[in-house]
């Protein structure tokens, strides 16, 4: 059944003189963003697709990834509700594997309304797995289970 892999976008600059959306990641970021991927590929993880927010800071998180996936850039996510992204999710169709990368508070609050089980924190590149026993579709607050979760320090 499908996994979602819920991600918040790697370590940004602070942005004094540049617009949110085009903030970049900072030296940090962009460590964690490659220590992110190299742990999805050692643990199986690697998405069948990805939903990108257009900002820069998670483009260049996915980047930093250096995955091998079918990508798309919603600038929804960028919108940060959890209602849409959870459209998003239950539009995914075929795909096993679905990794979100997108922005607090939303991502935070999506991953505790389809588990009931998020982490009290959910910090720069942290991850949450998420197992479903329905289709995308039929995805819900409450019916994914938190199989896994991941932040830098871990």
């Amino acid at each position: 059944m499908p996994t979602l892999i819920v991600l918040r976008h790697a370590k940004a600059v602070a942005g004094l003189g540049l617009a949110d959306i085009d903030r970049p990641l900072n030296d940090r970021g962009r460590r964690d963003a490659a220590a992110t991927g190299e742990w999805l590929r050692k643990n199986d993880l690697v998405p069948d697709r990805v939903l990108c927010s257009t900002a820069v800071r998670t483009r260049e998180t996915l980047e930093g990834l250096a995955l091998q996936s079918e990508v798309s850039f919603e600038p929804q996510i960028y919108d940060n509700e959890p209602e849409t992204l959870l459209s998003l999710v239950r539009e995914a169709g075929d795909v096993r594997t679905l990794l979100l990368i997108g922005h607090n508070p939303s991502v935070h609050q999506l991953v505790h309304d389809l588990t009931r089980d998020a982490p009290d924190a959910f910090p720069t590149c942290a991850l949450a797995v998420i197992e479903f026993t329905v289709p995308w579709a039929e995805v819900w607050p409450g019916t994914g289970t938190l199989s896994l979760t991941r932040t830098p320090k871990d």
